[in-house]
């Protein structure tokens, strides 16, 4: 069968030793971690993606605290995991895999078509979030994509997605007549670390204080900006020039 590769192989070596596509080097298989709480749907998964020449299914983990285990020990290219699993969930596993395992790209295969999850998933470090309705062959297409620095998102949740930015920029432009509430240089602090991507631990680190100030200072920065999440805050300030990202 054909793949992004190219030829079917074609057994053989070449002089120095090496297996041959026709006269081409072999490329290493995609090698893929597979996570999710049923073992049977993991095992359906592996035998599917059996089939792909460039696929290679080098683990499984049954939680979001196995997975970060797994990873750092086989360092998959593609981590295919669940949102919702026992233990630790995928998204809160997404930040330690990134930890200990910088290469490895993350799909999120799911049956949560929640927004929230969409967007703490991206926010996690998620390069794709695909819903379990889709067929096998798809999830193999989507490894492949993933793989070329592609991003991959089922075309229900990408509509979502943007219907939400649409509607952030809709209520930055209703309030852009409104004077910008002040900050207070604390505020302002802590909305440029958010606006970065650190969470809160990280954040009453880097400012020397506790984590439950800066849960405090982020609720004053919502408020006082009228916002219902972090994304929106750093959104509007962007665009009401009180904070600029470079």
């Amino acid at each position: 069968m054909a793949d992004r590769f190219g030829p079917v192989l074609v057994p053989g070596e070449d002089e120095e030793g090496a297996c041959t596509v026709r006269g081409a080097r072999c490329e290493e298989p995609i090698r893929v971690l597979v996570v999710d709480d049923h073992a049977l749907f993991r095992r359906g998964l592996e035998i599917v993606l059996a089939q792909e020449e460039d696929i290679l299914v080098v683990g499984e983990a049954g939680d979001g605290a196995e997975a970060v285990d797994k990873a750092a020990d086989l360092l998959p290219d593609i981590v295919l995991m669940d949102v919702r699993m026992p233990k630790r969930g995928g998204i809160e596993a997404c930040t330690s895999i990134k930890e200990v395992a910088p290469s490895a790209k993350i799909i999120m295969l799911t049956i949560s078509d929640e927004e929230a999850d969409l967007y703490d998933a991206i926010k996690a470090g998620a390069t794709g979030y695909l819903l379990k309705e889709i067929s096998t062959d798809e999830v193999a297409t989507a490894i492949r994509a993933v793989a070329d620095g592609q991003s991959q998102i089922s075309p229900s949740m990408a509509s979502k997605l943007l219907t939400e930015f649409k509607s952030m920029i809709q209520r930055t432009d209703e309030r852009r007549l409104v004077p910008a509430p002040r900050l207070t240089d604390r505020e302002l602090e802590v909305l440029k670390l958010v606006a970065t991507g650190m969470n809160n631990r990280d954040i009453a680190k880097e400012l020397f204080i506790s984590e439950n100030t800066v849960k405090n200072h982020v609720r004053n920065i919502l408020e006082k900006l009228q916002l219902h999440s972090r994304m929106e805050a750093v959104v509007y300030a962007m665009r009401e020039k009180i904070l600029e990202i470079r």
